[in-house]
């Protein structure tokens, strides 16, 4: 393994100095957030567990039986809101989806395997509660961005009995990590991280799913075209670790950075949106 100095890992991970508009595009999403909530069906900060950090928002389905999309957010497990990604909601509630987009708590208040419990939590949550919403149980996706994308492919892995012994042995249907990080090690080294993550070479063995045994899929994997060598790196590790039959997509979505591939998510016309559509089985 070549040998890389902290300011690397720093220039490789830190997606905010990459893309200096950041500013501008985390403005969009909380204003097209306000419109989406204005324009929807919605309940707000719903409690799926005991600490405050544990709410979430639900845009109701327009017909029963729905597919259900849990979206979990980014921000390298210490920043952002649900409350900045409601954007994601209005295109797949128009396409036939329920959508759930859940908070958790946030480093160093708590520590990454906490996170993953959590988000465990909400999903034990949505497949409780969908029929409420609109929402199938048995038709649950989820998918993230950045660390939420992360935080996908270990919901993916989940062993769900042991988190509810009323869950069934497989709660997510399927999986889309966009942009999202898979062995851990690297971020261990990028100090502008460690400081609030407080991650271990034990931790990091916990945490990385790309050393996890393979779960039953399907995970779709996509990257922006103009992010880091190293997010690049991390988006073909998952399929090279969990194989083409658990991970059939990993894709680059070409001109996109870490943060407006996200615009593209929600896009009706877009690449990553059919994708999207396709893992919740929308036509």
């Amino acid at each position: 393994m070549v040998q890389r100095d902290a300011a690397w890992y720093e220039a490789q991970y830190n997606n905010r100095a990459r893309v200096p508009e950041h500013p501008a595009i985390l403005a969009r999403w909380a204003e097209a957030s306000v419109l989406a909530r204005e324009g929807l069906s919605h309940a707000l900060d719903l409690p799926y567990g005991d600490s405050e950090a544990e709410r979430l928002d639900v845009f109701a389905a327009d017909r029963p039986n729905a597919p259900v999309l849990v979206f979990i957010h980014g921000g390298w497990w210490r920043a952002l809101d649900k409350a900045e990604h409601a954007f994601v909601a209005p295109a797949y509630v128009k396409a036939g989806a329920m959508v759930v987009v859940p908070n958790y708590g946030l480093c160093p208040s708590v520590g990454i395997e906490d996170i993953a419990l959590q988000t465990a939590r909400a999903l034990a949550w949505t497949w409780r509660h969908a029929a409420e919403h609109g929402g199938d149980s048995s038709r649950i996706v989820v998918a993230g961005h950045s660390a939420g994308g992360h935080l996908a492919a270990m919901l993916l892995a989940c062993r769900w009995k042991t988190v509810g012994e009323d869950l069934p042995q497989r709660l997510v249907a399927g999986a889309m990590s966009i942009s999202g990080v898979f062995d851990l090690e690297p971020i261990r080294q990028a100090p502008f991280l460690q400081q609030d993550l407080q991650l271990t070479p034990a931790s990091v063995k916990r945490l990385s799913p790309a050393f996890f045994p393979r779960p039953k899929g399907p995970l779709y994997a996509v990257v922006g075209g103009q992010e880091s060598d190293e997010h690049l790196r991390q988006n073909r590790l998952i399929r090279d670790q969990w194989g083409p039959s658990t991970v059939p997509v990993c894709e680059t979505i070409v001109g996109k950075n870490h943060f407006d591939v996200l615009h593209d998510f929600v896009d009706p016309g877009a690449r990553l949106h059919a994708l999207g559509l396709r893992l919740l089985g929308i036509d």
